[in-house]
Parts: C-alpha cells; structure tokens; sequence
C-alpha cells in the first residue's frame, strides 16, 4: 500500500516540474484555426495569380506584392487567435500565461523563425523565388522542434513534419505552392484537430 502511495506522490511531484518547467497550455483549436487561415489565404492568392497571369502562377511585381499582403494577413489572424485562445485555456488552467517557462517558449520559438524570415526576405529581394516555400516550412519546423522543450512535446512531430515537406519541396520546387498549402494548411488542421481531443477536452 505504501508503495502504491510512493509511487503516486512521486507522479504527482513530475507532473508539477513539468508544468512548471513548460508552457501547457497551448489550444489545439488556434492550430486548426491557423489552417484554415492558411487554406482561405491561399485559396485567394491562387484565384488572383491564376486569374491575372492565364493560369500561371507567376509572382511578379503588384501580383507578388497582394500574395504577400495575403501571407502577412493570414501570419497576423494566426498569432491573434493564437494569443486570445491560449491566453483563455491559461486562465481556465489557472496558469499564468507570462511566465519564466512561457518566455523560454518565445524564445526559442522566434530565434529560428525570424533567423529564417530575414533569409528569405533577403532571397526575395535578390528575385529568387523558387525556394521560398521549402525554406518557409523548414524554418518554421526547426522553430517548432526548438520550442517543444518548453511546451507540449507533440509539437515537435508537426516540427518534424514541416521540415521534411521543406526538403520535399526543394527538390521539386514547382510545386512550392502546394507544399505550402500542405504544411501550413493541412497538416495544421490535423495536428490542431489531434491537440484538441487530447489536451483541450479533458
């Protein structure tokens, strides 16, 4: 009987050094939100690309210049619903959500991902398109895998994902578009809907 009860205070002592040494309260819901952001953002930028350029997707001056207003909508609605539905599991959780752990989780989170942007913006300004999906959803996976250690750790298989598809999307760069779609539609759609049942329902 004392060992059961040993054996339950000593779960009971990991658990409180894991919530207190990672950020647990990310909602799988801003993840499916965040790719269904990405699939009507795409959707859009496809009809326009296709509609001004006879059904080539070209990116080009003032057509490239809407398809990257689109992006930095879909980027901006993303971390905005982000931020309200974490904030409000947090609060549900009773956990704060600006903590030691959260800012770690920050932390390693933005170092790859805006390392990764200011390279493609450097690569776009050089009119070198061809690569900017794959490196899109390779730094954006290496920001995933680096954030994981301060939060759930499932994220970091959607890390893994988005890193092969990158490298996928390398070699066969003129399905840039729909790797893309894939990676930051699709598979956020799955992972969030996957988080949901089974963090955000207990």
């Amino acid at each position: 009987m004392e060992s059961k009860d040993y054996l339950k205070d000593i779960s009971e002592i990991k658990n409180l050094m894991n919530k207190s040494s990672r950020f647990i309260s990310l909602s799988g819901l801003s993840g499916i939100l965040a790719g269904v952001y990405a699939l009507v953002g795409a959707a859009i930028a496809y009809y326009i690309v296709s509609n001004s350029v006879r059904g080539y997707l070209i990116l080009d001056g003032t057509i490239f210049n809407i398809c990257f207003a689109i992006l930095l909508g879909v980027a901006f609605l993303s971390i905005v619903t982000g931020i309200y539905l974490t904030t409000k599991k947090a609060k549900k959780n009773n956990e704060k959500i600006w903590d030691s752990s959260s800012k770690r989780l920050l932390l390693n989170f933005l170092v790859p991902l805006i390392t990764g942007g200011i390279y493609i913006l450097i690569i776009l300004k050089q009119e070198r398109y061809g690569h900017t999906a794959a490196l899109m959803l390779i730094f954006y996976g290496l920001a995933l895998i680096s954030a994981s250690k301060y939060s759930i750790g499932d994220i970091r298989y959607l890390g893994f994902t988005e890193i092969i598809l990158g490298l996928i999307c390398a070699l066969m760069p003129s399905y840039g578009f729909w790797f893309w779609v894939l990676g930051f539609g699709v598979m956020h759609i799955i992972y969030g809907t996957l988080m949901h049942f089974k963090y955000d329902r207990k």
